[in-house]
């Protein structure tokens, strides 16, 4: 039932974006902008992505290094790339569990300790882009933000700042942080087994927070993830000049940062819809509704096209030098099981 509720919301997510992004579509002129796109503007964009990639996964390593985690760069990359393919593909970011599952049944850490780097991982990145978001939203002509826009400007920047003292106050205030935690939750009242048993993976949780403490590894990640999202960014704008959309490279960022936010919600599978109303609803704030509706709908669809080509192509590469003969939905699988017991099983 859990998993069927997760699916749900993703879908209905899903459907809602789908059909903010076709009520807003000029087909014809679409279409016409998408066959101006040249080999060399997608074989640019894919070099960006490729550089993008890397950063992305190489940063992890300053996270795992202050639990005692320790891995080869050939598996870090691998175990990242199937990681990003399986967040891309699954609804709801079921993906997320699969880098810490496949670090943990090489007999590293525990499963909880390393689902805390990846909570450290997720919230930078939230609160980076959002301060983007916000900045970018300051920075700007009000009017040419929309209600929506500049909702989710201020909604972003204090969710993902309030998430961040979390991870401090967690970190400094350990058990105090749990007692009030499960204390919300009722459970030491009516089951001190359950919450007892909770305690104890909020505990190993809150260890995967331990960078936060080590300077050593918390500045070249910090410095790796501004690399990411910067080239993020200037591949983002690289390719919206080469389609003839006519965009600061601060409107680039913007609509990169809005779309990260947008994405970082339940997401339907592959992000169809959730990406292109990101985009679309990003770009609208610099550029008339005639061009977001035909060069506009064309940009997102080649963005989340060469996007999905690239993590899913180098998934299934990486998924055969980790997983062996596994599939993605074994995987998966075991790694959502792997959450709920604290125990991964090896095949």
């Amino acid at each position: 039932m859990k998993m069927f509720g997760k699916i749900a919301l993703s879908l209905g997510m899903g459907a809602l974006c789908v059909w903010f992004v076709v009520r807003r579509m000029d087909p014809p002129a679409m279409w016409a902008a998408l066959r101006q796109l040249g080999v060399r503007a997608v074989l640019l964009y894919t070099a960006t992505l490729a550089v993008t990639h890397f950063f992305r996964a190489w940063r992890w390593q300053y996270l795992l290094r202050p639990i005692g985690v320790s891995l080869a760069p050939g598996r870090l990359l691998s175990i990242s790339s199937v990681g990003f393919m399986a967040i891309l593909a699954m609804p709801v970011r079921l993906g997320e569990f699969i880098r810490p599952y496949f670090v943990v049944r090489g007999g590293q850490s525990r499963m909880s300790a390393v689902l805390g780097t990846v909570a450290v991982e997720r919230i930078v990145d939230g609160l980076l882009i959002s301060l983007l978001f916000f900045g970018s939203y300051l920075a700007s002509d009000a009017s040419t933000y929309s209600a929506p826009l500049r909702f989710a400007a201020w909604a972003s920047v204090l969710g993902f700042l309030s998430l961040t003292v979390f991870l401090l106050c967690a970190l400094r205030w350990t058990e105090t942080t749990i007692r009030v935690a499960l204390g919300m939750t009722l459970l030491p009242r009516f089951s001190p087994a359950i919450a007892t048993k909770i305690a104890d993976k909020l505990r190993a949780l809150i260890q995967g927070f331990q960078v936060l403490r080590d300077p050593k590894n918390l500045l070249p990640f910090l410095l790796q993830s501004v690399l990411y999202w910067g080239v993020n960014g200037f591949g983002m704008w690289l390719l919206a000049n080469d389609m003839n959309l006519d965009i600061s490279v601060s409107a680039a960022f913007a609509t990169m940062a809005f779309t990260g936010v947008v994405i970082s919600l339940p997401n339907a599978p592959g992000n169809v819809g959730q990406f292109h109303a990101g985009i679309l609803l990003g770009l609208a704030a610099y550029l008339p509704a005639s061009v977001v509706s035909s060069y506009g709908q064309a940009y997102a669809i080649a963005l989340h096209a060469i996007q999905t080509v690239w993590y899913v192509g180098v998934g299934l590469i990486c998924l055969k030098l980790v997983g062996g003969t596994e599939s993605l939905r074994t995987v998966v699988t075991e790694s959502n099981r792997a959450v709920e017991t604290g125990s991964p099983g090896v095949p």
